[in-house]
C-alpha cells in the first residue's frame, strides 16, 4: 500500500481518506513508540506500560462500571476504556465534554460524573450509558472563586458522601480571606451545606481518605521564591474538622514565612505527616488498597511529584512512596518509579495515580499526554 500510494496520484477522496487514515495511525505509533517508557526504573519485579494517549491528562477516576474518567487542563474531559493488563489491545479513547475551563478534576457517584471547572462544578448524570453522546451537564454549582492562580481543582467524594472541594490561595505568597481562599471544603452532592474542613493549605491538588481511619490526607505545594531547597512541600492529615495548617504564615511545620511567619508561631498549627522534596509539586496521591503489590505496599501513599518549574537543577518528576507505620506515622519517603526527568530535560509530567480493579498502579502524565498502567509481576 505504501508503495502504491508512493508511484500513483492520489485523486479521488476515498483514496484521500485512506492516506489521511494511514498518516494517522503512522503517527499514533510514531508517538506512542516516542516515549522512552525503558529509562522508568522501578522497584525488582515492577513493569509499567503505555495503556492511552490522553491530552493534558490530569486527574483521573472510576466509572461505576469500569470506565476511566480523565481531566485535563484543555477544556476536555475523556472517558477510556482500558485493555486488560498486559494485552495487546489499544484502548478506546471517547471526548466527553469539551470547551471547558481547566477541567482538571473528576468524581464519580451514582452514576453521575462531576467535573470542576474552576469557579463551577458540573454533572454529567448516566454517563456511562451515553458515552457516544453525553448529556449537557447540571451545574453543581457556579458560586467558587474564579482566580485562575490555584484554580485548577482535584474534586473526590469522601467515605461520608460529601464532595470535597479545594480552594487554593490566589497567588504565591498571600493573606487571602480566610474564610474563602487557601482552605478544602465539602458540599453535599447537590453543592448544598457547603463548609470548610482545613484551613491554611495553600493548594492541595490530590487527597485520599486513610482505609482504615477514614481521615483525609492530602498533598500541598510549598510557596515559591524562597530559595531552591525551601521550603518543602507537604504530605498532610486532617483529624478533626476545621484544622489549620500554617499558610501563609509557617511552612513544612517549622519554617517561618519571610514576610508573614512574624504574626503567628509555627507551633500554632498542624505539622505535615511528611516533609516532601522543595519544589517538586506534589499533585496525586492514593493509599494503596489493591491485592497485586506485595502486601508491603498495602496501606501506603503513592504521590505524584509534577515536577519543579523555577528551581535551578530540576527535581519531581517522579512517583514516590510514603511508608508508614500501622500508627500513620511517616517512616520513609522514598522514589517509586523515576526517570521522566533525564539530566535537566523533562519528557513527561507525573499528575495523578490511582489503583486499578486488578491492583495496578495507573499514572496520568500531562506532560506527555499519557496514561501509564505500573503492575507487579514479582
Amino acid at each position: 500500500m505504501q508503495r502504491f500510494l508512493r508511484t500513483c496520484p492520489i485523486r479521488t477522496p476515498r483514496l484521500s481518506v485512506l492516506a489521511a487514515m494511514l498518516t494517522a495511525a503512522a503517527t499514533i505509533a510514531q508517538a506512542q513508540s516516542s516515549l522512552p517508557l525503558e529509562r522508568i526504573r522501578l522497584p525488582p519485579g515492577f513493569v509499567i506500560e503505555l495503556v492511552a494517549r490522553v491530552p493534558n491528562a490530569r486527574a483521573m477516576t472510576w466509572g461505576r462500571e469500569g470506565t476511566l474518567f480523565i481531566g485535563s487542563t484543555n477544556g476536555n474531559v475523556h472517558a477510556v476504556t482500558l485493555p486488560p493488563s498486559g494485552g495487546s489491545n489499544a484502548a478506546h479513547v471517547r471526548r466527553i465534554a469539551s470547551g471547558l475551563r481547566d477541567p482538571a478534576g473528576v468524581a464519580f457517584r451514582d452514576g453521575a460524573l462531576y467535573v470542576s471547572a474552576v469557579s463551577r462544578i458540573l454533572r454529567y448524570d448516566d454517563i456511562e450509558r451515553s458515552l457516544d453522546s453525553p448529556p449537557p451537564p447540571v451545574v453543581v454549582t457556579d458560586a467558587l472563586p474564579d482566580d485562575g492562580h490555584h484554580g485548577r481543582r482535584f474534586i473526590a467524594f469522601g467515605p461520608d458522601g460529601k464532595l470535597y472541594v479545594p480552594i487554593g490561595a490566589p497567588c504565591n505568597i498571600c493573606r487571602p480571606d480566610p474564610d474563602k481562599y487557601a482552605i478544602i471544603t465539602r458540599m453535599n452532592a447537590d453543592g448544598s451545606g457547603r463548609e470548610i474542613v482545613a484551613r491554611g493549605v495553600r493548594n492541595t491538588v490530590g487527597f485520599d481518605w486513610h482505609p482504615q481511619t477514614r481521615q483525609l490526607w492530602f498533598t500541598d505545594n510549598g510557596r515559591d521564591w524562597m530559595g531552591d531547597d525551601a521550603p518543602p512541600c507537604e504530605l498532610n492529615r486532617v483529624t478533626r474538622s476545621g484544622e489549620h495548617f500554617g499558610y501563609p504564615y509557617c511552612h513544612g511545620g517549622t519554617i517561618a514565612d519571610p514576610e508573614f511567619g512574624r504574626q503567628r508561631a509555627c507551633s500554632e498549627f498542624v505539622a505535615p505527616v511528611q516533609n516532601l522534596g522543595p519544589h517538586v509539586a506534589p499533585l496525586g496521591m492514593r493509599f494503596y488498597t489493591g491485592m497485586q503489590f506485595p502486601a508491603t505496599y498495602r496501606n501506603q501513599v503513592f504521590i505524584a511529584e509534577h515536577g519543579s518549574w523555577n528551581r535551578s537543577q530540576k527535581i519531581g518528576y517522579r512517583v514516590t512512596l510514603v511508608r508508614l507505620d500501622a500508627a500513620g506515622r511517616a517512616l520513609r519517603y522514598e522514589p517509586f518509579a523515576e526517570g521522566w526527568l533525564d539530566g535537566q530535560r523533562a519528557w513527561g509530567r507525573p499528575a495523578d495515580v490511582l489503583v486499578a480493579p486488578d491492583g495496578s498502579l495507573l499514572v496520568s502524565d500531562d506532560g506527555a499526554g499519557a496514561i501509564y498502567r505500573i503492575r507487579y509481576k514479582g
